[in-house]
């Protein structure tokens, strides 16, 4: 691929007309936004979509490339799956990496020596503004102090380690179907295999997507 197409692929900020706006629904985290949208041909478009304050999420690998996991039931799909550790970002403009600590301690009891940026995305554009920053979290050791009292439906979180390896096996093989957990893992894969870990982007990246004060 030519150097002038690399930097034409890339994805841009825009926003068309909205005539309209209206939250049918807003719930304590998320809701629902009805907006109509200018369409190219002069028309316009009914779209709802959830609205989210984002979150962050952790791949943990350990000495051994290991991935540090957590299973959790999720209602909507009624499954436990296999998932990253992952969390809401609570409070606007919040640093997104001290939010991946504290979900990483809360779900795992686990801290890291070194945090890279892996990938941003939205988790599905088409229906949700939730964007996701996922962090590659190495040189683990077990947290200091107590475990986080857990509540709810986090009593029933249980954790693995599996290799990377696997985890990708698994996934090809239609066994895994958390998209944080695929995406993160053949994202690892992938820097592994190329430019490796040091071409990610620091922990205090830009995230534009979800501007926040870095310390």
């Amino acid at each position: 691929m030519s150097d002038v197409v690399s930097q034409q692929i890339r994805d841009v900020a825009e926003e068309w007309p909205v005539r309209a706006s209206e939250t049918p629904f807003q719930g304590r985290v998320t809701g629902v936004r009805t907006d109509e949208v200018l369409m190219p041909d002069g028309g316009y478009a009914r779209r709802d979509y959830q609205t989210h304050p984002g979150s962050v999420s952790v791949l943990a690998l350990d000495d051994q490339q290991r991935v540090l996991l957590v299973r959790q039931y999720r209602h909507p799909v009624r499954q436990r799956l296999w998932e990253l550790p992952a969390g809401l970002l609570d409070v606007p403009g919040e640093n997104p990496l001290h939010a991946a600590q504290r979900e990483l301690y809360e779900e795992a009891h686990c801290k890291a020596g070194e945090w890279r940026v892996l990938v941003d995305f939205y988790t599905s554009p088409g229906g949700t503004d939730e964007a996701l920053r996922l962090f590659l979290a190495t040189d683990l050791a077990e947290a200091e102090g107590d475990r986080y009292a857990a509540h709810g439906e986090e009593l029933e979180i249980e954790t693995a380690r599996v290799p990377l390896a696997e985890l990708v096996r698994l996934i090809l093989a239609g066994k895994l179907h958390n998209p944080t957990l695929i995406t993160g893992a053949l994202a690892l894969q992938a820097a592994l295999t190329g430019p490796g870990l040091d071409a990610l982007r620091p922990a205090e990246s830009p995230w534009p997507a979800r501007p926040f004060q870095s310390d």
